[in-house]
């Protein structure tokens, strides 16, 4: 079902950049607990078990490629729409993946902050990234 979807490369990087994204934006947040690099790496694990279409598109990330800016604010100015911009996408043309791909993104968050009660920054960030992935 899946293989009959034709996603254009910049869908593609839409996806990528706010699922990736979403993890960096985490991540960031949760630095001042001293923890970003395990809430990445837990959020990274969790996105690479995706699967279906979503899964085959993630895994086309190509390593090294973080989402990077000078700021959260910068950051968050670029993978806040790009959630939103994926489910819209991902429900135009696969129904079926925009559920998926929003699984996959929550379960990465979850993932990533499980080792202890998420600060109230990380809470925050997680509230940011949950409401823009139900904006579309």
């Amino acid at each position: 079902m899946t293989k009959d979807i034709a996603l254009t490369e910049q869908d593609k990087r839409t996806l990528q950049v706010a699922a990736y994204g979403a993890i960096t934006l985490l991540s960031i947040a949760g630095a001042g607990g001293g923890s970003s690099h395990k809430i990445a790496t837990n959020g990274t694990i969790a996105l690479g078990s995706a699967t279906g279409l979503v899964g085959h598109v993630l895994a086309g990330y190509p390593k090294g490629a973080g989402v990077t800016g000078k700021s959260v604010a910068e950051v968050a100015d670029r993978v806040l729409p790009a959630l939103t911009s994926a489910i819209i996408l991902l429900k135009e043309q696969a129904p079926e993946e925009a559920d998926n791909f929003r699984r996959t993104v929550i379960t990465a968050l979850q993932s990533a902050s499980h080792q202890s009660q998420p600060s109230p920054v990380v809470a925050g960030m997680i509230q940011k990234i949950t409401k823009a992935l139900d904006a579309a």
